[in-house]
């Protein structure tokens, strides 16, 4: 399910307006803005701005100084999101087909951004561009990824491979087939501790009832 036909989404952050262009008529599912990268992102704007002391994601959503990267980027919106919520050193990345949508919509919304984020080509299985980025992250980023069983290892050994021992995965997930679903939480299992966002700490209006925020940690060896 795609989250709208519409050719633009537009994506209210932290009192601006993101204008994300979208190709539903590709053959690359990158190039549609799907509903986990807008629920991710308000979830984070949500707690973000969140005042009261007992707020359980302020460590998390401190991005002062952090390093973060994205996978399967798409057309951007969860990482322009980000950078409007303070997340300003971040590395967008996505495969060589995508990346004309995704450089488009980052120079459509440098008005708003301020600046162009940085982007590289990443194929997970490529340790070489995985090195080349010069992990470790504090941070890595990705929202609907998890779709094709033959991809499921190689974006596990990446997770793995940028984010720092004391770092953390932040996922937007959606369940795409039910093959990839059973082997990415499998792997998983085995590199990393995850913890699922209670569905009533998600935005208000971005709070679909197929769509899931989890936390992934590196499991304490």
């Amino acid at each position: 399910m795609r989250f709208t036909d519409s050719p633009v989404i537009e994506l209210p952050v932290g009192g601006a307006l993101l204008s994300i262009q979208q190709d539903n008529g590709t053959m690359h599912v990158g190039t549609t803005v799907w509903p986990c990268s807008l629920v991710l992102v308000k979830f984070v704007e949500r707690w973000f701005s969140a005042a009261q002391p007992s707020n359980p994601y302020a460590a998390l959503l401190d991005f002062r100084n952090k390093r973060a990267v994205e996978l399967g980027a798409g057309c951007g919106a969860a990482a322009m999101g980000l950078h409007l919520l303070g997340l300003h050193n971040v590395v967008v990345t996505d495969i060589a087909p995508v990346m004309p949508a995704l450089k488009h919509n980052l120079k459509r919304n440098k008005p708003v951004l301020g600046k162009t984020l940085k982007t590289a080509q990443l194929y997970w299985s490529n340790p070489d561009q995985i090195k080349s980025l010069n992990p470790p992250f504090d941070l890595v980023i990705a929202t609907d990824v998890v779709y094709i069983e033959s991809s499921v290892a190689p974006l596990i050994s990446a997770m793995e491979a940028l984010v720092a021992d004391s770092g953390a995965v932040l996922l937007g997930y959606q369940l795409r087939s039910p093959e990839a679903h059973r082997l990415f939480w499998e792997l998983c299992d085995r590199v990393f501790d995850a913890d699922k966002v209670p569905h009533e700490h998600l935005h208000p209006d971005y709070a679909y009832e197929e769509t899931d925020v989890y936390i992934l940690r590196n499991k304490l060896r």
